[in-house]
């Protein structure tokens, strides 16, 4: 059993291990295409941190046209919601459209930066929030984000 230490360092080399690798909806495939959700879900479950799951099919634009919580139905089957703060490891869920919709794990708690792969970039990159916690690629507004981790008590 790894300590909360030795599984939040797995986790964020893991989710290094997923740089450059392009953007692709409903992609799970390190170095040919994923996509923020399934991003997440790979790191977790390659490092054994959360057993095997499908998030099952999506259309890359239901966020923009539907109100269902579907991302966050799968984050928060699997992570705690906390108020923070941050931690390496933890996960950052931004409200995008209609819905928390992207999302992205946590790699350095100050200056705050995540990696994630999102559609702007066409890749997954490791980014620096600004100040309030908005990504430098997406539009301010929006409800804030959301904190989710696997380490609780941590």
């Amino acid at each position: 059993m790894l300590s909360e230490k030795e599984g939040r360092a797995l986790l964020i080399a893991e989710a290094r291990k997923w740089m450059l690798t392009p953007y692709h909806p409903n992609a799970g495939v390190r170095g040919l295409g994923v996509d923020c959700g399934q991003l997440i879900v790979r790191c977790f479950v390659d490092c054994g941190l959360v057993p095997p799951f499908e998030t099952g099919p999506y259309p890359s634009d239901w966020h923009l046209h539907r109100s269902e919580e579907r991302y966050l139905g799968f984050v928060r089957a699997h992570l705690t919601e906390f108020a923070g703060p941050l931690q390496p490891g933890d996960v950052i869920v931004f409200h995008y459209g209609r819905c928390y919709a992207h999302g992205g794990i946590v790699t350095v708690a100050k200056p705050l930066t995540i990696i994630h792969a999102f559609m702007r970039t066409q890749m997954v990159v490791e980014e620096q929030l600004r100040p309030n916690g908005e990504l430098l690629t997406v539009k301010p507004g929006g409800k804030p984000p959301l904190y989710f981790t696997l380490w609780p008590g941590g």
